[in-house]
């Protein structure tokens, strides 16, 4: 399933980006579609069948992504 993730900070899509990779998770950091907001420009675009394994503090939202189309599952408290 592909997930769009929306970070606090900079450095929280930075430690993300790290995390997935010892996960061997594909993981793409990108601006953030305009079509959603964010408190930083940076956004992920990953592909993964676990995504609550990867949510943290750093984490502010994440939709899933499909058909152009974004869902929002998860958004931090």
């Amino acid at each position: 399933m592909e997930y769009t993730v929306l970070f606090f900070t900079h450095s929280g899509s930075i430690k993300f980006d790290r995390k997935c990779k010892k996960k061997n998770i594909q993981c793409e950091l990108m601006p953030v579609p305009r079509s959603l907001s964010s408190n930083c420009s940076v956004s992920a675009k990953i592909d993964c069948n676990d995504i609550d394994s990867l949510i943290d503090d750093e984490i502010e939202k994440i939709f899933l992504t499909q058909n152009n189309y974004n869902k929002l599952i998860y958004e931090a408290e």
